[in-house]
Parts: structure tokens; sequence; C-alpha cells
């Protein structure tokens, strides 16, 4: 492809960090006095440290990728057959991308670092035995349930001591500033998993447990052979290609864990599993909001139902979730009897942005994480905040309200992103190309933070919001086109790494869509991002994708949080299809390719 260079790490480091020849420091989740526990539970087992030694410790050790990018080493799958062990490999190169502006020598000498941050995405923290949850789709999809949904609390906490350990950028050296959460922090939309995520965040003890306290009751001990079940020797689907027996397991997943929060400040993007229920279903609908909190659960539906709830979740023409209401109606005698749990509830836009404000989890800052008590009038989630100096940051709020798994945008806030550009750009251009100058604003370089990437968000109308026109994915290039000085819009959902170069024909008006896997599927990544300028006309924004902390060679006998995360993501990596004969080819559209992954991404100055 023109414009992509590949440039083949070769420092010693990172040689003997992919071979396994080195180890870095180890990371610590110590809970603190003044941390808050998360839906702890009175008799609760002690909760499990991610580590036993202090960061600070002289001489804690962990293998890598602790403390180290993907350039350094990445996890590959190693052996064969129908589940494979994850192994050290080698890492990903750093690709430099000219699409948009041509990368001249002798930059690398030159060039200031602007700024410094750590993008997370689509962490799907989950409460898996809740009873909304539709793990009977799976019928139809084997992929519409996944294996390790019950360790995205150990999994994610070992995500943010991973983001904790990043002492400066890989191309700057330059500390990141903050991290950015670009959405679906949560899975279901209840209230226990948005407490989990916010402390998780922000540091103290989290129970990733509901319903009853001393017994789990999901799916994974339902005798059904449609799932996984890990402590028994039913011989489930999962079994029969390869997945291993592990011994109290759900056991150790429900045991509370500590994060040591965040050390650096964090801001927070909402995506539409932070706004709906199952990110798709009718919000605050009474029938399903009585059913979520209630004590009867649906393990397995007749094929005929897992049909006609695919086909609608899939054509998203059923607002109101009619279809799985009826299934849940016409189904209740099949229903099993679990513990009603008032924690489950759905929350309001409002509740949402409370549960941000409150001090309890301010953590390393900023209170609200991006809110403040003036969105809270219209329940407004989007804003603009100081990236560095000179670097602007605007997240916006992409959800629809009325249940849809798609995004789009709304005519105020639109205009309201357009007035915010504006505000900070010395000159722009008019809906019809005319160059309009703004004597009275500074130039700063612009970033742009969504859950949605642009081919995810539609023109579909918002029920929720039915006075407004929507706006797609098209028409926010569009606008950002207009706007010199804008770099990079850096968003999730798409749970894939792709970076694509929005071209305008005037070439100073043209920037960047970053797109990054999630931390839920394969390959769990987050992403490191730099923007330095070169002093040569251009600006340089490098994506060095991160793993969590964990040790990439799982142990099936060590159930500590740390074994758990690192279990989180080989069984990730083993979903249905990714290792067996398909692997190549959905390695790559999930991962990216080489060009999607660790890159250099050059872009004209204003």
């Amino acid at each position: 492809m023109a414009g992509i260079e590949t440039q083949i790490p070769t420092n010693r480091r990172r040689f003997l960090l992919s071979s396994g020849g080195a180890v870095a420091g180890v990371g610590a989740a110590w809970a603190l006095p003044s941390q808050r526990s998360s839906s702890g539970t009175p008799g609760a087992a002690p909760a499990q440290p991610l580590t036993q030694t202090s960061p600070d410790r002289p001489g804690a050790r962990r293998a890598a990728p602790y403390g180290a990018t993907t350039l350094d080493t990445a996890a590959h799958l190693g052996g064969s057959g129908g589940y494979r062990r994850i192994t050290s490999g080698p890492g990903w190169p750093l690709v430099v991308r000219g699409e948009l502006a041509a990368a001249s020598s002798g930059r690398q000498d030159r060039r200031t670092a602007l700024a410094c941050f750590v993008q997370f995405t689509d962490l799907h923290v989950a409460d898996v035995q809740s009873p909304l949850r539709t793990e009977y789709l799976r019928a139809g999809s084997p992929g519409s349930w996944r294996a390790q949904e019950a360790l995205s609390v150990a999994g994610a906490v070992s995500l943010v001591e991973q983001a904790n350990a990043v002492r400066g950028g890989p191309h700057t050296g330059r500390p990141p500033a903050f991290v950015m959460s670009t959405g679906d922090n949560i899975d279901n939309h209840s209230t226990a998993e948005l407490e989990w995520f916010l402390t998780l965040m922000s540091g103290g003890r989290i129970t990733p447990n509901t319903g009853d306290p001393t017994a789990y009751e999901g799916v994974q001990n339902s005798g059904l052979a449609l799932y996984w079940h890990p402590d028994d020797a039913l011989r489930d689907q999962d079994k029969r290609r390869g997945l291993p027996s592990i011994p109290g397991y759900l056991e150790a997943a429900m045991r509370p864990v500590v994060s040591p929060g965040l050390r650096l400040p964090w801001y927070s993007t909402p995506g539409n599993h932070d706004d709906l229920p199952g990110g798709c279903l009718a919000p605050q609908d009474p029938v399903l909001a009585d059913y979520v909190t209630g004590a009867r659960k649906l393990f397995s539906v007749p094929d005929a139902d897992v049909a006609a709830f695919a086909k609608v979740l899939d054509s998203g023409g059923d607002p109101k979730s009619t279809v799985l209401k009826d299934i849940l109606r016409h189904n209740a005698a099949g229903a099993r009897t679990v513990t009603a749990d008032e924690r489950r509830r759905m929350f309001t836009p409002h509740e949402y942005l409370r549960a941000h404000l409150d001090p309890a989890v301010a953590g390393a800052g900023p209170v609200g994480h991006g809110y403040t008590d003036n969105h809270l009038d219209g329940d407004r989630m989007y804003y603009s905040f100081t990236v560095a100096e000179g670097v602007i940051g605007i997240s916006i709020d992409t959800t629809y309200r009325s249940g849809h798994y798609e995004g789009s945008l709304g005519t105020e806030q639109m205009r309201w992103l357009e007035r915010t550009l504006a505000a900070h750009s010395s000159r722009h251009y008019d809906a019809d190309g005319r160059l309009v100058r703004n004597t009275g604003a500074d130039d700063a370089h612009i970033l742009v933070f969504s859950h949605h990437h642009s081919p995810s968000m539609t023109r579909r109308p918002d029920a929720g919001r039915a006075e407004e026109q929507r706006h797609d994915g098209e028409e926010v290039i569009a606008l950002l086109s207009r706007f010199p000085n804008v770099v990079a819009w850096i968003n999730g959902h798409s749970h894939v790494n792709h970076i694509t170069p929005h071209a305008h024909p005037t070439a100073a008006r043209s920037f960047w869509e970053v797109n990054t896997a999630s931390h839920v599927d394969y390959p769990q990544h987050a992403r490191i991002i730099e923007l330095v300028d070169n002093h040569d006309g251009t600006l340089s924004l490098f994506t060095t994708l991160i793993e969590s902390a964990a040790p990439h060679r799982t142990d099936f006998d060590d159930l500590s949080a740390v074994g758990l995360a690192s279990l989180y993501r080989e069984l990730s990596y083993n979903a249905p299809g990714l290792a067996a004969g398909l692997h190549h080819g959905v390695h790559e559209k999930m991962a990216g390719t080489p060009a999607d992954r660790n890159t250099e991404l050059l872009v004209r100055r204003a």
C-alpha cells in the first residue's frame, strides 16, 4: 500500500522480552484504608491482590508483558488442536503511514512531544449471573456467549495495572497524562457493574458476584452442554473442542479482587452497553426492569425463539424489545430459580452521571472524569477537556437511548461539536467549502473521542430523543474535515483494530480514525497514543498497542487474580473459530493488519 513503511524493531531489550530472556518489575493491587469496597458481602472470602509484592519493592519481578508494549512482545497461540496455549512471541513492528502526509528523513531527531495518554475501550465488565443476559443465543451462533466472561473484572484490573506500569510513551518517553475509556465500560447496564467499573478505575475492593453471596447461579454449572462447565466432568460442547476442566474456577471467579486504581487521571466516554441493557434493549422498560432484579432466569429457549430474537437484534427493528419480552413470557415455566438482587437494576443517564461525580470514585481525578454538575442539566454526556498544552480533547456521546447497538449524533450535539471545534480553530471551512477565519481563537491540535466508529453510526431515529434529527458517521467525518487542526478521531465498538485515513481534497484538511479492539474479546488490546510535532510541517500520532499485565503463560492450577487474568486472555484467544482452522482470517480481521497496530500516522500541521 502506498504511503506505508514498516520498521522492524531490533533493539536488544525487545529481543530479550520477546524471547523470555528478560522480565520486568511487578505491580500490585493494594487496598488502601481510604479506598471503597464495591459490592462486598459480609463474611466474603478475602480479596485477592493481583500480586503479592509492591511495584516499588526492590527485586519484585514478573514476566512480560508487565511493563512492556507489543513492540516488545505479544501473545501468540502455540501448539495445535482445539485448545491452544498462549506463548510469548516477538513484538510487532512499527509501521509508518504516510497517506495523509509524507514522512521526511531526520524527523526522529527534531521532533517535540506534545501529548501522551492511554486508551481503554470495550472492557465489558460483566455480571455473568444477571437474569436478563441472553446466553441462550449461543444455540444459533457459538460466538454469542464468551467462555471467559466470568473473569472480566480480574482481566480489567490487570489492564489497570499495566497502565500504571507505563512510565513513558515508547517513542517520546513522555509519561501518560491520563487514560480515556471509550465506552462499553460495562456489559449489562446494571448498577452493580457500574460500581465495579468505577471502583476498578479508581481503586478498591470488588466482589464480582450478585445474587447468592455463597454460590454461582449462572449458565456454567447449569448442566447444559451448550456452555463450558469448568468445574465438573460434563462433556459440554466446549470441552469437546478442547477447553479444559479447571476445578475451583467458578468459586475463584467470584472471589473479591482489589484494584490498585489508576495512578493517573482518567476520563469516561459512554457506549451502548453503558446506556442500554445488553447494549441494545429498551432502557427502563418496566417488564425488563422487573425481570433483571427478579428471581427467575432463562438458561435455554427453543431454537425458533433463538432465531427470532437474533433476527431483530441484527436488524434493530424492535426498539421496544417486544420479541424478547414475548420470549420471557411464554418460556416462563422453563425458567430456573435464582437469587433476586436489587443491585442488578438498570440506571438512568442522570444516575450514570451522578455515579461518576461521586467523590468516592475520584481516584487520581478529575472528579466526574470529564463530567461536571452542569452535565446533569439535560443529562448531557459530551464534553471537552485539555489533553496537554495546545491539545484539546472532545468526547462525544454516540449512543441511541431508545435501544439499539448502532450509534449517531443528534442535531444539538452536532451543533455543539461544531462550536467547540471552531472555538479552538483560527480558521476552518464552512459546509460549502468557504474559508472562515476566527481571529479570536487560538489553534489547538484536536483529538475527538467516541465509542462508535464511523461505519457503525446511522441516521436511525432515536425514540428516546424523537424530536431530534440524527446524524451518521459520514456526516461526522464531513464536519471534522472542515477543521484543519483535527488530528484524529479515536474510538472503539467494533472490537477490531483498524486505522483509516480520512483524506479531504484539500490535503491540509485530513485526519486519522483510530479504531481499537476490545479488552473482552481477542486480542484484548489497549493503546498508548503519543502526539509529536516533527517541525517540518507535519505531526505524527503514534498508536502502540498494549496487553494487560498478566503473564502470557497460564497455569490451570493458579486461580489467583493474576492467574485468572492470564486465563481470561487465553480463553478469549480460543473462542470458537479462532484457535481452529479459521484462525488466520479471523485473527487478522480482529487484531488488524500490521498497519492497524503499532503505527506512526503522519498528518499535515494546521
